[in-house]
């Protein structure tokens, strides 16, 4: 355990009340959206730049690894404590420093929540794009740690696509600034593009310089049923081929359909759906109305046998409640838990992705629903097991590394907007050449020698060089070196 003298360093640092130690409040601290659960030695609560480059510079003499960690809703294990030491909480690191409306940019700090960033900047006729499902309680760092996607991917790119600078605090305590405050720059490395997606390895984000776009003047909505899979995956390319691109292009299987349909007591689809499309466009008042009577024209003519577009904003809720009720719908038919997975591959791929995981899930005997974003390829693939039921959460397991390795063979990715953490970390060969990976190892070393920055994340610990330390921290936990 840490002892009181250690302790009291850090209470120094940031203040008593910033500092816990009890297990009740460490527990709260060991885990994620993964339900995985390693408990933290300590708990940290920085409120500047000064206060996480004094943490970093102590845990750095003491060998102690470091979590930084944002709202806990990540899903590959990025902030969950493997080796014990400190959660590195930025909960108070929540400014918006600037909102810069005639350069369109603005300065926040890595704790903001996502959904009231979002808020501030449209009252001011601004709009910043990226909108993962969880921009109701994720933060700005966890975002640019993970590299997020969302929902309105397609048509406005990813947070990587908004990140003009960063401040960041390396794990020696060091600070720098990458990036500029300018759209155009191409002086040396592009360093900001390095750190957006580095899932907290390379070093603590405590300044955010992101690009604002003016918020679109119009918005409408339509839903598309299809009764056969290719039907809609037709429509799809369909649709992006006659020069559309929604701002949302949201799909989903038969078996989603199912699930939510159940849980919300309707039957919307008629019984007969194995597809759902809900479909958002933006813009100026005529092109909008021209591109939503193009997509229900494209989405009828591949087949759709029931299409709706929303008049208002109450019906555009209510096309959006069956997208929106996914998450609680498979929790109730499968309280005991979900493998959540998010494979991205060519769009016109999709209907050989869904026909593999089909067969997938049959040999395995498992339930696997699948929705997510059509007009980019990233389906959200969940597996439905018991945890509690180890014979079940194997076959699962052996499921989902099926579905990794169909995912590589038709040009896909792991991961589109989860990241790889721990739970994807052995798997990454499948992609990436040992080539490749080497190099990403020489970086992680050359950014954090001692291997204390989110260790155990995106490389196999089996393997990695960086990590070369870490027997040695894992012996010692919880005894550090206290001097």
């Amino acid at each position: 355990m840490f002892n009181n003298a250690l302790i009291q360093q850090f209470r120094d640092i940031v203040g008593a009340e910033n500092v816990f130690d009890s297990k009740a409040d460490r527990i709260c601290y060991s885990y994620d959206a993964t339900k995985q659960s390693f408990l933290p030695d300590l708990v940290v609560r920085p409120g500047s730049t000064a206060d996480v480059s004094a943490v970093m510079k102590l845990a750095s003499e003491r060998n102690i690894p470091v979590y930084p960690r944002g709202a806990g809703s990540g899903l590959t294990g990025g902030a969950v404590p493997l080796f014990g030491g400190i959660a590195l909480d930025m909960v108070r690191m929540n400014r918006i420093i600037e909102i810069d409306a005639d350069n369109l940019t603005a300065t926040v700090e890595p704790g903001l929540v996502v959904g009231e960033f979002q808020k501030k900047v449209e009252e001011m006729g601004l709009f910043y794009p990226p909108d993962p499902a969880s921009n109701e309680f994720s933060t700005i760092g966890g975002n640019v740690a993970e590299c997020a996607g969302g929902l309105r991917c397609l048509k406005y790119g990813v947070t990587r696509d908004y990140v003009l600078g960063l401040e960041v605090v390396l794990s020696n305590g060091d600070v720098i600034n990458l990036g500029v405050r300018t759209l155009k720059s191409v002086t040396g490395y592009d360093m900001v593009r390095l750190f957006v997606g580095s899932e907290g390895t390379l070093g603590v984000f405590t300044k955010i310089i992101l690009r604002l776009i003016p918020l679109p003047e119009r918005l409408k909505t339509c839903n598309a049923f299809f009764a056969d899979t290719m039907d809609a995956a037709r429509a799809i390319a369909d649709i992006i081929r006659n020069r559309v691109v929604p701002r949302t292009f949201e799909f989903m299987d038969r078996k989603t359909i199912e699930c939510v349909e159940r849980y919300k007591n309707v039957n919307i689809s008629e019984g007969k759906a194995a597809a759902f499309l809900l479909i958002e466009v933006d813009g100026i008042e005529a092109s909008v109305e021209v591109e939503m009577k193009k997509i229900v024209d494209i989405c009828t003519k591949n087949g759709a046998y029931k299409t709706q577009v929303a008049k208002d904003e109450k019906e555009r809720e209510l096309l959006w409640s069956l997208r929106k009720a996914v998450s609680p719908a498979l929790y109730q038919i499968s309280p005991g838990g979900k493998i959540n997975e998010d494979v991205c591959v060519p769009r016109s791929k999709i209907p050989d992705m869904l026909s593999r995981v089909a067969d997938i899930a049959a040999r395995h005997q498992v339930t696997i629903v699948s929705f997510g974003h059509a007009g980019d390829g990233n389906i959200h693939m969940n597996v439905l097991v018991d945890f509690d039921k180890p014979e079940e959460l194997k076959r699962g397991e052996e499921a989902i590394e099926e579905v990794f390795k169909a995912t590589i063979e038709l040009g896909g990715t792991l991961s589109g907007e989860h990241g790889i953490g721990n739970t994807k970390a052995k798997f990454l060969h499948l992609e990436c050449g040992e080539e490749e990976i080497e190099l990403m190892r020489e970086v992680k070393e050359l950014f954090d020698p001692k291997g204390i920055l989110n260790p155990g994340k995106i490389f196999d610990p089996s393997k990695q060089r960086v990590l070369s330390s870490l027997k040695e921290i894992k012996e010692k936990v919880p005894q550090y070196d206290e001097r």
